[in-house]
């Protein structure tokens, strides 16, 4: 651990993590989640260095209480999630907001502007009007590590939860940071929990009185913290102003440089967006008479100064949303072009002599895909003939968020849904009851223990007639390869209780059928079984169990165990199974051939595409070393 006076170059993310450690910080869980996981990934490297509680628990909901907890026993805590997560927590985070904290606590909530990596793009800092819980908004990963400290301090003053929202370009960028602080030979970890009942049990006798005490801070938030560093004012006294939230106040104070109309403006920056504090938006009011917003996404701050314009009674015309979209990342063209367009004047470039960047592309384009070796193209390639062997034809899948989302490519078009996490078993048991479609689950291991196991339960309990396909590669990877419940690990790397799936459905009340894609024939065969377990009437599951290729990848290169590779030999006819059943990125058809070839060095050795061959043209050209096999499971 670096000391103080230390420079590093850090992401964001990273710059969080590491002023929660200078903040004292005791306790930490969060659902890995793009764009938010280094930040407690972060943690969770140095956790038992500095003795630190990180945990990677089930989901959101589960995270946000143990972090709560934790604060209201007097240990500062933190909780992080990408923008969806919180709708997951959100139940918990409008209780929170009454009883409040005693120690602080930081609820980190990642938003992903022009969904880089979700399914949609949500403005969190609605969540903080909702909530009436302060929303922090750095606008650089330098102002996220002073922020991130400022925070727990306001936290504990206010004894609220605070929401500190990021964005994905600003959790994903790095900037050197100075070190403030080191990090505290002494954490505190243990705490005591007062019974306070008519704080603590929420029924309406008490969360009456607690809502008018909420509303109360509130205000006092309002009114106390229009200053630095929530609040900025650069060139004060002019009559046009631009007041920027976030990382919008970087693309802005970049723009008017280029534009060199630095000194034209009076701009504000603006680091809490919600609740927009008074004072100095007054101040702003009494002289600006014509005002630009720029946010990414809503018109948070917008709609707040508009209120405060209607109360003062300003003489100012207030532009945002009509000048800066509502749709995607901003960028420093979008912003130059915003401000353009508020003065009446139309883009020119080059701006101020300085060229846009013309980057050519370094590789060629092409559509997302599952992996070499991914086990997901094994289960769905045996799904799809186990369907037709046992006379399943009107199929409907339902999916939902992981890599196996891409299923919903050619050539397998297994997710006919994807809205939300657990939301394949769910969707999968109402459609079941309204069509005459067999209706298939699919859902990954991570997500069951997420949000997979109550939809389940429902299943079962009102009838439904869903098949549920759960895909188990033994992580959590999309985000990173976190751990969970199934692979006997904690965050930390400590040995836990490993619990498997086919447990938990069993239970339920499925007859449950676990197997190995690997075992390709064999899997076909089992999957037909369960297929016609389930035009019986019974309620069917099966796992899919087999280990994600990129571990694999990087277990052999670790244990220098070699992975058996494959080729395809002169017997190849050029009819293209391998290519149009599997859609593998190791296997090409190169201009002017007419007959696909296998990239050695991308071929993982999983040997589907021998499997499919129906002339037995794919043979291994390279034997796997010892233990090859057991790597995969």
């Amino acid at each position: 651990m670096l000391e103080r006076g230390s420079v590093a170059l850090l992401l964001g993310n990273e710059a969080i993590a590491r002023a929660a450690i200078e903040a004292g910080v005791g306790f930490a869980a969060a659902y890995p989640g793009t764009p938010s996981t280094e930040v407690v990934e972060s943690l969770a490297e140095v956790a038992k260095e500095i003795g630190m509680h990180v945990e990677w628990s089930t989901n959101e909901k589960v995270s946000f209480e143990a972090a709560y907890a934790a604060s209201i026993a007097g240990v500062r805590a933190l909780v992080a999630m990408k923008h969806v997560g919180l709708n997951v927590a959100s139940d918990i985070l409008m209780s929170s907001a009454y009883t409040g904290v005693n120690s602080g606590l930081l609820v980190v909530s990642a938003d992903d502007p022009s969904q880089h990596s979700s399914q949609n793009e949500q403005d969190n800092r609605w969540y903080g009007l909702l909530s009436h819980l302060p929303v922090v908004e750095p606008w650089c990963p330098r102002n996220a590590y002073r922020l991130t400290k400022v925070s727990y301090e306001i936290s504990e003053k206010y004894r609220l939860p605070v929401i500190l929202r990021t964005t994905t370009r600003l959790s994903h960028t790095r900037q050197p940071i100075v070190y403030e602080a080191d990090v505290p030979r002494e954490v505190r970890t243990r705490g005591s929990f007062k019974k306070d009942v008519e704080r603590y049990v929420l029924v309406p006798a008490h969360s009456r009185k607690l809502k008018e005490a909420l509303m109360k801070k509130w205000e006092e938030i309002r009114e106390d913290l229009g200053v630095e560093p929530f609040i900025s004012i650069e060139n004060p006294g002019l009559r046009r102003a631009i007041v920027a939230s976030g990382i919008s106040y970087a693309h802005v104070d970049e723009a008017l440089n280029l534009m060199n109309m630095r000194n034209d403006f009076t701009v504000v920056r603006v680091s809490m967006p919600v609740p927009l504090p008074v004072k100095p938006m007054k101040e702003l009011l009494s002289y600006a008479k014509s005002i630009l917003v720029v946010e990414e996404l809503d018109p948070v701050v917008e709609l707040q100064l508009s209120k405060i314009v209607v109360e003062e009674s300003a003489s100012v015309e207030l532009y945002g949303k009509d000048y800066v979209p509502a749709n995607y990342e901003l960028s420093l063209e979008i912003v130059y072009k915003s401000i353009k367009a508020f003065l009446g004047e139309e883009p020119s470039a080059p701006w101020s002599g300085v060229e846009p960047v013309k980057l050519e592309p370094q590789v060629p384009p092409r559509p997302p895909t599952l992996c070499p070796g991914c086990p997901h193209r094994n289960t769905f390639y045996v799904a799809k003939v186990a369907a037709n062997k046992a006379g399943v034809r009107d199929l409907i899948y339902t999916g939902d968020i992981g890599c196996y989302t891409l299923g919903y490519l050619p050539p397998f078009r297994v997710q006919d849904t994807s809205l939300e996490m657990g939301g394949s078993i769910g969707v999968a048991h109402g459609l079941s009851l309204v069509v005459e479609d067999t209706v298939i689950a699919v859902i990954g291991d991570s997500t069951f223990y997420h949000a997979g196991l109550p939809p389940s339960i429902n299943v079962v309990y009102n009838g439904g007639r869903a098949l549920i396909l759960v895909l188990d590669n033994l992580c959590t990877a999309m985000t990173g390869h976190q751990p969970h419940p199934g692979t006997g690990l904690t965050a930390t790397g400590e040995k836990a209780e490993r619990m498997f799936i086919e447990d938990f459905l069993k239970s339920m009340g499925f007859k449950t059928y676990v197997i190995d894609p690997m075992n390709v024939g064999e899997s076909i065969g089992e999957f037909v079984k369960a297929y016609r377990e389930h035009l019986s009437g019974k309620h069917v599951a099966v796992v899919s169990r087999m280990k994600c290729a990129l571990e694999v990848l990087r277990a052999a290169r670790a244990r220098g165990i070699a992975l058996p590779k494959y080729a395809i030999t002169d017997a190849c006819t050029g009819c293209m199974a391998c290519v149009n059943l599997l859609g593998c990125p190791a296997i090409v058809v190169e201009e002017g051939s007419r007959k696909p070839r296998i990239l050695e060095e991308a071929c993982a050795g999983c040997g589907l595409c021998a499997y499919v061959c129906p002339y037995d043209a794919i043979v291994v050209s390279r034997e796997g070393g010892a233990g090859w096999r057991e790597l995969w499971h």
